[in-house]
C-alpha cells in the first residue's frame, strides 16, 4: 500500500427517503434506496481490494460515523460535517493525512479501481484531476492539495450542468492545472437508471 495516497467515497448512509432523492420521484423511494444500497456496497467493496491507497468513507448524517458500520472494516469513517457540498468536500479533503487525495461519489456503479488508479498518476504532473459526470458535474475530485479546497469549491453550482465548469474556473483562476478521466453515467434520474438497468441486464458496465 501507498500510504501517502487517499481514495474518500463521500456517502450517505442509505436510510429510506434519505438517497437518490431526483431517483426517487421517478421509481420510488424503496428502488432508490435498493440502487443506491447495492452500487455503494459494490463499489466499496471493488476499490478496496488489493488497494494501493488508503480507504476513507465520508459520512452524512455525522451520527452514522458512530452507528453499526455498513462499510467494509478496511474503510475509516469520517463525518462530513455541516454546509453546502463544496463546503463538506473541502472539509473531508483537509482532514485526511499528507499525500494527494480522490474523493467520488458513491453512486456511479461503473467505477472500478483502474479509474482511481489513473487518478492518483495524473495527479503526479497535475495539481488537480476530474472525472466528468454525464451531466455536466463530476464522479471525481482530486487534489495534490496546492491549494485550499474552500477555493476551489467556491460559487460551484452545484447540481447543475455548470457544476465541472465552474469548479474549473476556480482552478485556473489560482494558476493550477487540471486533468481529465473518462465520462460515466451519474444515475440520478429514471432515465439514467432505465439506461444503465438495460446496460447491465445485456452484460454492459
Amino acid at each position: 500500500m501507498k500510504a501517502n495516497r487517499h481514495l474518500a467515497v463521500f456517502a450517505k448512509a442509505p436510510r429510506l427517503g434519505a438517497v437518490k432523492t431526483r431517483l426517487a420521484a421517478d421509481i420510488g423511494n424503496e428502488g432508490a434506496l435498493e440502487f443506491y444500497r447495492q452500487t455503494l456496497t459494490g463499489v466499496l467493496a471493488r476499490l478496496s481490494t488489493d488497494a494501493t491507497w488508503q480507504c476513507w468513507i465520508s459520512l452524512t448524517p455525522d451520527a452514522a460515523v458512530t452507528a453499526p458500520p455498513f462499510w467494509p472494516d478496511t474503510y475509516n469513517a469520517i463525518s462530513q460535517g455541516t454546509g453546502d457540498l463544496g463546503d463538506r468536500m473541502a472539509r473531508t479533503i483537509e482532514a485526511l493525512p499528507p499525500g494527494p487525495v480522490a474523493l467520488i461519489g458513491a453512486d456511479i456503479p461503473a467505477i472500478e479501481p483502474h479509474h482511481i488508479e489513473a487518478a492518483f498518476t495524473a495527479l503526479e504532473d497535475h495539481d488537480t484531476v476530474f472525472g466528468p459526470a454525464a451531466d455536466g458535474g463530476y464522479w471525481l475530485v482530486g487534489s495534490n492539495r496546492s491549494f485550499g479546497m474552500a477555493e476551489m469549491f467556491k460559487n460551484v453550482r452545484w447540481s447543475t450542468q455548470h457544476a465541472l465548469a465552474d469548479t474549473l474556473i476556480n482552478v485556473t483562476a489560482h494558476g493550477k492545472s487540471s486533468a481529465r478521466l473518462e465520462t460515466l453515467e451519474d444515475i440520478d434520474d429514471g432515465a439514467a437508471y432505465q439506461k444503465w438497468l438495460t446496460n447491465a441486464l445485456s452484460g454492459g458496465a
